[in-house]
């Protein structure tokens, strides 16, 4: 039970829907981030023949990202199962989710590759790939605030 004014109405859902949009930006960061990181890091790779700090900083970025990840599908399945009721628009917006997380951990196949100097994509392909992403997220928004069904 809330005892703090007008900040009751938020309690308890309306605090995971804060924490779920926080860690929902903070996962967009990495998505978005990380594959055009590769591209760099890669050019990096070129001109030292080693690892740099632009790779520790997409190393970085990628395994902080993945708690963010975790927090993000853990609270907006809570919000699913708790406040929204699955609702038939919820289904697409889990199917999307899905494909993100999905294009993520390819994403963290390519780090650790790059970890290791193996750098097999064109630049041309992470940056087509780093756009799919865009699309999804942009989707996703859609489903969440159109709910198509």
């Amino acid at each position: 039970m809330c005892h703090g004014g007008d900040i009751c109405h938020l309690w308890p859902m309306g605090w995971v829907k804060i924490i779920h949009i926080l860690a929902v930006m903070g996962w967009m960061t990495s998505i978005f981030a990380v594959p055009r990181a590769l591209i760099y890091w890669k050019r990096e790779w070129a001109r030292l023949g080693e690892f740099g700090p632009l790779g520790d900083l997409t190393v970085r970025l990628y395994r902080f990202s993945a708690g963010l990840m975790l927090i993000a599908i853990a609270t907006g399945l809570w919000l699913a199962f708790g406040w929204w009721g699955f609702d038939p628009w919820l289904h697409l917006k889990i199917t999307l989710v899905v494909a993100l997380v999905a294009h993520y951990l390819w994403t963290g196949r390519l780090v650790m590759r790059a970890r290791r100097g193996e750098f097999r994509e064109s630049d041309l392909f992470l940056r087509i790939f780093n756009e799919i992403s865009v699309v999804a997220v942009i989707a996703i928004l859609w489903a969440v605030v159109a709910k198509p069904f």
